[in-house]
């Protein structure tokens, strides 16, 4: 699953991050940041980025130029969690879990089967997730966090520390997950750009972490495949969709558990987290016992430890059913 993020960088950072080129012989390309207004919510680079949160994307020109190419590339800001297109009223109360998507019926399901019918397909972009164990028989308040990223071609990058990046080298990767974005359109005619990311069972040893994971996409190849919607079909595109073997994770502390917290400590080595960061001393037998109450008693609010969002496990209710039933009138009472 993916319930948590890390994305830093600013738009013209992950423009240099995301060049691609269109042939092996040709010049490397810079993806258009394409800004949305998005009912008024914009994207902001943060250390803890949760659903309803905005982060850019990458989606093939052509979903939103039909004169475009269909592998040319656009950065276009999304609030992560699907907002079902026929929903009525304020976008943040339909009421389902759509931060995920299982890959295993997705192309059946009501609500993410049409954006996929439609070549609705984006990359999620990040510099790493964040995970809580759950394989193991522990209370939620003792969960570990761990922070799940890319390997680096340079080994002294530090993802914990940015001062080690070099953006600009065209070699500093990003992790790109594969999902699913949909246009839902208010009352005033606005819209609004919304995502979901895919996920399956894990296999090897991230399964000792969580029984699923997000579908990466390590290589260049396997990200044009999955933007190219007019190249590839979904359902060649959704065979491709593998486990990733390749990432890396260390330990992080529980300051991340409240979606609040932003500063860069939430995806720092647990030993390297400074004391009192996050509003709490971490690591002292008080301040657990106090950590534990807090994020039982806010777990809703603040969406500590996330679960993931399927809405294909819940109802959901078509556009007709979304409506509110007319009320019959109430006969009259018999006259005699």
């Amino acid at each position: 699953m993916c319930g948590r993020t890390c994305l830093t960088l600013e738009p013209k950072e992950l423009e240099c991050c995301c060049k691609y080129r269109k042939a092996a012989d040709s010049k490397p390309k810079t993806p258009r940041f394409r800004n949305e207004y998005n009912c008024g919510k914009k994207y902001q680079p943060s250390y803890n980025i949760a659903p309803t949160d905005v982060t850019p994307v990458l989606v093939s020109a052509l979903n939103f130029d039909e004169a475009a190419d269909s592998a040319d590339r656009l950065l276009v800001p999304m609030m992560w969690g699907m907002v079902p297109r026929w929903h009525k009223g304020d976008f943040r109360k339909h009421g389902l879990t759509t931060n995920n998507c299982r890959l295993e019926g997705l192309a059946f399901s009501k609500l993410y089967g049409p954006p996929l019918a439609a070549g609705q397909r984006c990359v999620i972009l990040s510099e790493g997730f964040y995970e809580w164990q759950t394989v193991k028989p522990l209370k939620a308040s003792e969960r570990p966090a761990f922070y799940v990223h890319m390997p680096q071609v340079d080994e002294k990058v530090k993802m914990s520390d940015k001062s080690t990046w070099n953006v600009d080298s065209g070699e500093f990767r990003l992790l790109r997950m594969a999902g699913l974005f949909d246009v839902w359109n208010d009352e005033n005619g606005d819209k609004l750009y919304s995502y979901t990311v895919i996920t399956f069972e894990t296999s090897g040893k991230f399964a000792e972490i969580h029984h699923r994971s997000p579908a990466i996409l390590e290589s260049e190849e396997q990200v044009a495949d999955w933007l190219d919607y007019k190249r590839v079909p979904s359902a060649r595109a959704l065979n491709m969709l593998q486990p990733c073997h390749n990432l890396r994770w260390y330990r992080i502390s529980n300051i991340v558990n409240n979606s609040r917290n932003k500063s860069d400590q939430c995806n720092k080595p647990v030993e390297d987290v400074k004391p009192g960061a996050g509003g709490s001393k971490i690591g002292t037998p008080k301040s657990k016992l106090m950590q534990s109450w807090l994020i039982v008693k806010k777990r809703k609010l603040d969406e500590d430890e996330p679960q993931e969002g399927d809405a294909d496990k819940q109802t959901i209710k078509s556009e007709s059913e979304s409506q509110p039933a007319e009320k019959k009138p109430k006969p009259e009472p018999d006259a005699s």
